[in-house]
């Protein structure tokens, strides 16, 4: 076939020709999104008979799950990123491609992408995620900080430890208290194991790194619409929510004001795809897909984006129904194209970890919780992180903050902004 744009495979994805080029023979399946869902998709094909092209707006894949250890200064950004290119540089079928995706012709079979010419697929997969949810209030958009992407745990990482640095600059008690103030909204894995974390490095820091600051004298208050919660080392309001923010308070439904100059937003996520908002969808906006993950003939929806029925409802936006989703269309996809039987979850459990030696998990029948919850929870997550060096950085930082209770990756670092790489990317 020759050296073709992609190497020796020679696959015929990009430039405007290769739109109304006839197929070569082989099957071209383009997958949208390198998240859980799609990276699962993308490795279960890896030497198929197919030709592969993965597509994100990003060169990596993140592992969301230990998202809030970068924010709280215990993981580096790289710890927890891997690149695509990296995962399949010896893979013979699969290749890679930094682009945003903008919409998806289905007459033709093609996706448009910002900055670049369409390219054509036979089998499309969308796993394109998520994204942080505000429930129409632009206020909250505008004056919290979410956590669903790697740049808002860095900006919250730098903002956390600068309101450390304003406080002890601070001869006002009333300012200093705002700015060891923080307001975590959303009481999910995210909201509590963010604010245990974040409870645990002000422990760490205050009196010692911060002599000005004493010992206790922050406050991490966790907001949570339900009237149950996992809680640990904060202040907790339940059956309360965030109403209204501004740069120096949130107001909650109860009438309370909060003087905080950090309201982190872990409330809500809704899905994020390039298909029109008259598609049809269900209640929670997810694409709607039938009992193999179709949204149409050769078009397949999985993860966040996809309302899969369960029961009464649909299942969750998390990674393991994600994964599963993925590996049942790559077998499909290695079939012919028609999956054989509907696709069914199977559901291994959930944990989340609450702070030092604490956490709960449910594996099956089986329910661990305290310090034995606390290792299965680093096991699977360890097992699950992408890359060896990634792994053993991973577990050789848990190690040092667990001997010596100390995260010494404490860095207020800004980025300057690069023409070269927001163009790979381009804003509509």
């Amino acid at each position: 076939m020759g050296r073709g744009p992609y190497g020796r495979v020679g696959l015929r994805f990009e430039g405007r020709a290769s739109a109304t080029m006839a197929p070569m023979g082989r099957e071209r399946v383009v997958i949208v999104g390198g998240g859980f869902g799609g990276l699962a998709c993308a490795r279960a094909l890896d030497g198929a008979d197919v030709d592969v092209l993965l597509l994100d707006a990003r060169n990596y894949h993140l592992f969301t799950p230990l998202l809030y250890q970068v924010a709280t200064a215990l993981l580096d950004p790289s710890d927890i990123a891997y690149p695509f290119r990296t995962v399949f540089r010896r893979s013979r079928n699969v290749r890679f491609r930094q682009a945003r995706v903008t919409g998806v012709d289905f007459d033709a079979r093609r996706v448009t992408v910002a900055g670049g010419d369409p390219i054509p697929y036979d089998t499309l997969v969308l796993a394109t995620g998520s994204a942080n949810a505000y429930f129409g209030n632009p206020e909250l958009a505008e004056r919290t900080i979410g956590m669903k992407h790697l740049d808002e745990a860095l900006r919250l990482r730098n903002h956390v430890l600068s309101c450390l640095e304003r406080a002890a600059q601070s001869a006002d008690a009333a300012e200093r208290a705002e700015w060891l103030t923080f307001v975590i909204v959303g009481g999910g894995p995210t909201g509590v194991e963010y604010s245990g974390a974040l409870a645990e490095l002000l422990d760490m820091v205050l009196g010692r790194d911060f002599p000005e600051l004493a010992p206790g004298s922050a406050r991490v208050v966790l907001v949570e619409g339900a009237d149950r919660l996992l809680g640990r080392g904060a202040e907790v309001r339940l059956s309360t929510m965030v109403g209204k923010a501004t740069d120096t308070a949130a107001v909650l439904s109860s009438g309370e004001t909060i003087g905080a100059r950090t309201i982190v937003w872990s409330a809500g996520v809704g899905p994020s795809d390039p298909l029109p908002p008259d598609s049809a969808r269900s209640r929670t906006k997810r694409l709607e897909v039938d009992d193999r993950l179709r949204v149409r003939p050769g078009v397949y929806a999985i993860g966040d984006i996809a309302s899969v029925r369960t029961g009464d409802g649909e299942l969750p936006m998390l990674s393991p129904p994600a994964m599963q989703e993925g590996r049942y269309v790559a077998r499909a996809i290695r079939g012919g194209g028609e999956p054989a039987m509907p696709f069914r979850y199977l559901d291994k459990g959930t944990m989340a970890t609450i702070g030092r030696r604490a956490a709960v998990a449910q594996v099956g029948p089986v329910r661990l919780r305290g310090f034995l919850g606390w290792i299965t929870w680093l096991v699977v997550h360890l097992y699950y992180v992408i890359g060896f060096r990634n792994r053993a950085v991973v577990l050789a930082s848990w190690g040092w903050d667990y001997v010596r209770r100390d995260r010494p990756i404490r860095l207020i670092v800004r980025s300057s902004y690069d023409p070269v790489a927001a163009s790979l990317v381009p804003e509509d």
